[in-house]
């Protein structure tokens, strides 16, 4: 008998292109120790939200006025294809949300839609270009965790040696 994420809860993680596979595992080995399913969003920057359907997906349209409309807030097909290879064997089922917008928002409105338990995203590549990206629009994972009520787990990607300065350490 399949369970009610409305009231048992789901698993969400923010996805993306190029996302690596080690926080699509562990999310999926977090839903499949807590029994839950695993939700996998992806947030597209260039488009913003302008209504909502049912699932939690968004109505979007594209920032640049004069692109054509064309693909209405569907999950990326090839991104879909990618998590199924990664996922599979690992005995979770998951559906995919296409969000716009802020990512943190996107993200924490979307948890509330299905119920999330837990948030799973990744830690950025420690470069320059993403420390600047931070600073000006600031981190998902901070923005989730100062913004709503559920834990947030992030995977560390490449974690630095403590030995090594962080990323904002760096002149």
């Amino acid at each position: 008998m399949r369970k009610d994420p409305m009231t048992e809860g789901t698993i969400l993680v923010g996805v993306q292109k190029g996302l690596p596979d080690a926080v699509l595992r562990e999310a999926a080995r977090l839903a499949r120790d807590l029994g839950l399913d695993l939700v996998c969003a992806h947030v597209d920057l260039e488009r913003f939200t302008v209504g909502e359907r049912l699932d939690g997906s968004a109505l979007t349209r594209s920032i640049d006025p004069d692109l054509p409309d064309e693909r209405e807030g569907e999950f990326d097909a090839s991104l879909a294809g990618h998590i199924d290879d990664v996922l599979t064997g690992s005995g979770v089922e998951w559906t995919g949300r296409e969000l716009a917008g802020d990512p943190g928002r996107a993200l924490g409105h979307l948890a509330e839609v299905v119920n999330a338990r837990y948030i799973v995203v990744g830690t950025r590549e420690a470069s320059m270009r993403e420390t600047l990206r931070e600073f000006f629009q600031g981190s998902v994972a901070s923005h989730l965790a100062h913004r709503q009520h559920r834990p947030v787990l992030v995977v560390p990607l490449k974690p630095i040696a403590d030995d090594e300065p962080l990323p904002w350490d760096v002149a």
